[in-house]
């Protein structure tokens, strides 16, 4: 009689709906693929940790490679200042997501959309896309990106998580297909918050709609000048910082098939972050010092972090040359060493990074008219909603 309830629990778990289609995600996680929907992914959340979540909706039309060149010379002062984030005991996790929309050169069956990169915590590879994006054309869907965005991204159903879409464009918000506020229902629905960045001029951007779309989910809407020129302000703390690099990279140990690739995007990434300026290098240095940087699934110091890593199961023709002929005994010894030296050259960058806030708090003047400016206000007002708070 066992065997027979054995069996027949065995053939309802196996059977899948015809009109279904069972896969794996990037994850390894199920998904369930209907006619009718679209792939719902089912994700596990720590129970001790808040999640921020951003989407960010930008327009790569003709007219804005100025928003672009913003969101790459910026990003790594953004994350920096949410990595200040806290809530109570929570630790903090943020993933970002990257959409672009309105470029000719994008599917118009999709409605000139792509997702550039799902929700991710890999900060070089967010880094990589982002400066990878180019301008064209183009059709600028609001609604539609929107839409496609709530629909299409792992968005945590816990409403306790901080979850914020933010589109930045320069046409009217009613463009396309698909009705802006009926976007903005679905994201309600859902506890997710649109705030709207209009690049241009602030009355124009309420007449075209980009305010009313914010106020829909009471998000923020901002307009700003996105062809002005992000101004890095160097202090005398800069040439310490980027020194400590050069140490803090030679912390990571690499590991499987893709270790050695993404140790060259690391290298890479470095090198975008100071093409734009030495200052903004360095603001790329301070979030690697942050608890945001965390590269477990190429990085072996990070890596053993994890409860559930096994060591072990390392193939060692996938290490670096030096460690293959390591016993795992003696690889663990490496691999506590470097975790000490980095831990300490992280806080030798944090309390560099300290002097080096206050000298540019001293000597620049503020400017709420760029990306970064737009961002981190609606985060932290959206975020003290959710109990999280920015004190430094």
């Amino acid at each position: 009689m066992k065997t027979i309830y054995a069996y027949i629990i065995m053939v309802c778990f196996l059977i899948v709906p015809l009109s279904c289609k069972a896969k794996n995600d990037r994850n390894g996680q199920l998904a369930i693929q209907t006619e009718e929907t679209l792939e719902i992914y089912t994700s596990r959340t720590d129970p001790d940790t808040k999640n921020i979540q951003v989407a960010l909706l930008l327009d790569t039309s003709n007219s804005m490679d100025g928003l672009i060149d913003q969101a790459k010379a910026q990003l790594w002062e953004i994350v920096n200042e949410l990595s200040y984030a806290k809530c109570g005991h929570y630790s903090i996790k943020l993933q970002i997501a990257l959409y672009e929309y309105g470029n000719d050169r994008l599917p118009s069956q999709e409605g000139y959309i792509r997702q550039v990169l799902p929700f991710s915590d890999d900060l070089d590879e967010i880094s990589k896309e982002l400066f990878a994006l180019t301008t064209n054309g183009g059709n600028e869907y609001c609604g539609k990106v929107i839409n496609t965005s709530i629909n299409q991204l792992d968005w945590k159903k816990n409403n306790e998580h901080l979850k914020l879409i933010f589109i930045a464009g320069n046409e009217p918000f009613t463009q396309g297909p698909l009705d802006y506020k009926d976007a903005a229902i679905d994201a309600k629905e859902k506890d997710i918050t649109i705030n709207t960045i209009f690049c241009g001029n602030y009355k124009q951007g309420i007449s075209t709609k980009w305010k009313d779309g914010a106020d829909l989910t009471n998000g923020e809407y901002s307009a700003i000048d996105h062809n002005r020129e992000t101004i890095h302000i160097a202090t005398p703390y800069d040439d310490i910082i980027l020194q400590l690099n050069r140490k803090l990279n030679n912390t990571y140990i690499y590991y499987g098939n893709e270790g050695s690739k993404k140790i060259s995007l690391q290298a890479e990434q470095d090198r975008n972050a100071r093409s734009y300026s030495e200052a903004n290098a360095v603001s790329r240095v301070v979030s690697k010092s942050s608890g945001f940087y965390k590269n477990k699934s190429w990085d072996l110091v990070d890596a053993i972090e994890d409860k559930d890593f096994e060591l072990e199961e390392v193939v060692k023709e996938e290490l670096p040359i030096e460690l293959k002929e390591k016993s795992n005994t003696e690889l663990k010894q490496y691999i506590t060493e470097k975790s000490n030296e980095r831990k300490k050259i992280q806080n030798e960058i944090q309390e560099l990074n300290k002097k080096r806030l206050a000298y540019i708090k001293n000597n620049s003047k503020k400017d709420d008219a760029n990306l970064e400016a737009a961002l981190i206000k609606a985060i932290k007002t959206q975020g003290q909603k959710k109990s999280f708070n920015w004190e430094k």
